[in-house]
């Protein structure tokens, strides 16, 4: 089967820096219609993020993944149609309308915020046509096997990033909060804010505490268990993240990918070509609220961030030792003058400070209002490290070997490319042979391109003098001969939408009372359910509680219900 690594682009520059770290797709958003505000691009933008990753076999998806008002139809319509035009592989879709619109001849994803998280759900996608589908984040290995098991379209899971608390695409908080749709973009995350927790009678439980802001997603350690369960496509959230970030987690994960195709070789990369040199990737240095695997084990655990929703970073260790001016950490870490820290109060406030001198352990500051020894340090700025992200670059080449003879050329890339070149031009023959050998295999066992060309087997019957401009000329042309044939093969490796007769089905597009649903709850994560056995949170220690229960913030009083038949918890608006 072969193996999708899916990057998040902001922006074209960051596209290409996922492919040359090793992903093997790329999806990023046109100029409207993106789901995200903030990270739009241009068509033209598009079309050269495209043609860089064609010569991979690198895909590039965009997101037209909104909800859609009636108005906006047509104009969604003819950008499909121009991104199309621009070489993208695929659009993920949310707004079901669309299906019944006159769409270019390309392939449709159903986007998470599509919603599917039932065999029930993933059938009645693909009988629309849909390719692929992307399912919801909270579902258990179990759960995934069942989809896989349903359907025979493709199927793309998340595995690593930012979470909603809610189930994708059914979230509308913000939009009732602020009229900011999250289904149109313009979500104003609303689970990162402080809540108070208050009870029937009017108790406030927890205090100013963001109570719905879960950790980030991570999932390193499960694509063995993914890939088995029919995962094809291993997705990375992250399309307003910076090109750092994309860097050092792509590498990461790119690298788990190619240790599990090792141990199991009836898998492939879905691209071509290897990320090889450069930095090494450190997945804890880059912004994080901590890591969950959420419900893949299908077990609840802690999956809030904690006190902060901020990032925190890499533990560093505690301070051992304050005056006014410096602290003095007890961990063996590494610091640099310019590490960026920070440190979390007992009110959940992060208190962020910069190193300005540091003697292995003995930090410098201007001052350290707000610390306490004991307290845990996290560093969530690397100044060393983001350096070497950004001189230290891997270089993705594909390897080609060459066939020489002295008419004819032929450049095979072991994803079964290959071309050929005619020598047209007369050249003479040669007086030493061996050196006239030598010579060909110098010159032509160089890079071209994206290409690495090695030498397979050289004609000695009849040796003719090159000139080293005329084998380079060729080396150049074989490279230019194999992107061509490349982009020809990636338009063919294109499945159409066809319409379907299947009927769309219901797609929620309005809040109602119920403005979140999750398999996130509350009451499991302060202990106050029995069935995972967390422990009680030592805040509610002989503390009597009379649900139901509310969320307050700021003058808003959300309400909580628990359906624990489906292990679910609802956030309900009045």
């Amino acid at each position: 089967m072969q193996l999708e690594l899916l990057a998040p682009a902001k922006n074209k520059d960051i596209g290409i820096a996922a492919i040359d770290c090793g992903a093997d797709a790329i999806y990023i958003a046109g100029p409207m219609f993106g789901a995200r505000e903030a990270a739009s691009n241009s068509i033209e933008d598009i079309a050269q993020l495209a043609e860089y990753a064609h010569k991979f076999n690198a895909k590039v998806y965009a997101t037209v993944n909104t909800l859609l008002y009636e108005d906006e139809i047509q104009q969604a319509v003819n950008l499909i149609w121009q991104l199309y035009q621009a070489g993208i592989d695929a659009v993920l879709v949310q707004d079901y309308q669309l299906l019944s619109e006159d769409l270019p001849p390309i392939e449709l994803h159903a986007s998470t915020q599509a919603v599917c998280r039932t065999p029930q759900q993933a059938k009645a996608l693909e009988a629309l046509g849909f390719k692929r589908l992307v399912l919801e984040r909270q579902l258990s290995l179990d759960q995934i096997a069942d989809i896989r098991a349903a359907v025979n379209c493709e199927l793309e899971f998340f595995v690593h990033g930012a979470l909603c608390m809610c189930y994708s695409g059914e979230c509308f908080l913000s939009e009732e909060i602020t009229g900011r749709s999250a289904n149109r973009g313009a979500c104003i995350q609303a689970c990162r804010s402080q809540y108070d927790l208050t009870d029937a009678s009017g108790q406030t439980i927890i205090s100013n505490y963001p109570l719905l802001s879960l950790k980030d997603y991570r999932l390193d350690d499960d694509i063995t268990q993914l890939a088995k369960a029919g995962i094809c496509s291993f997705k990375i959230e992250g399309r307003l993240k910076n090109e750092s970030y994309v860097r050092n987690v792509v590498r990461h994960y790119s690298k788990t990918l190619d240790s599990f195709i090792d141990n199991n070789l009836q898998d492939c990369r879905a691209s071509a070509g290897k990320s090889s040199g450069g930095f090494e990737p450190q997945i804890d240095a880059t912004f994080n609220r901590g890591y969950t695997s959420l419900f893949l084990n299908g077990k609840k655990e802690l999956w809030l961030s904690g006190d902060t929703t901020r990032s925190i970073g890499e533990y560093v260790g505690k301070i051992a030792q304050l005056d006014k001016t410096s602290i003095v950490l007890d961990g063996n870490a590494t610091i640099h003058n310019g590490d960026g820290f920070c440190a979390v109060n007992e009110y959940g406030e992060q208190i962020g400070f910069r190193v300005d001198v540091c003697n292995g352990s003995l930090i410098s500051l201007k001052s350290t209002s707000g610390l306490k020894k004991g307290q845990q340090i996290f560093r969530n700025y690397n100044i060393a490290f983001e350096k070497e992200i950004k001189t230290n670059i891997p270089v993705r080449l594909i390897d080609a070997t060459i066939d020489f003879r002295s008419k004819s050329i032929t450049a095979s890339c072991s994803d079964g490319i290959t071309v050929s070149m005619d020598i047209t031009e007369d050249y003479p023959p040669a007086r030493n042979i061996a050196t006239a050998v030598e010579g060909i295999r110098h010159q032509l066992s160089k890079k071209a391109g994206v290409y690495c060309f090695q030498i397979g087997s050289i004609d000695d019957i009849d040796v003719r003098f090159y000139p080293a401009s005329a084998l380079n000329s060729f080396r150049r042309t074989l490279a230019e001969l194999l992107n061509n044939e490349r982009a020809k093969r990636q338009q063919y490796l294109r499945v159409p939408f066809i319409k379907t007769n299947a009927p769309l089905p219901p797609q929620r597009r309005k809040a109602e009372k119920e403005v979140m649903r999750s398999k996130y709850c509350i009451k499991n994560e302060l202990g106050l359910c029995h069935k995972y056995g967390i422990p009680l949170d030592k805040r509610l220690v002989g503390v009597t509680i009379q649900e139901p229960l509310y969320l307050i913030n700021n003058g808003l009083k959300l309400g909580l219900q628990f359906d624990c038949t489906q292990c679910e918890m609802s956030v309900i608006i009045f």
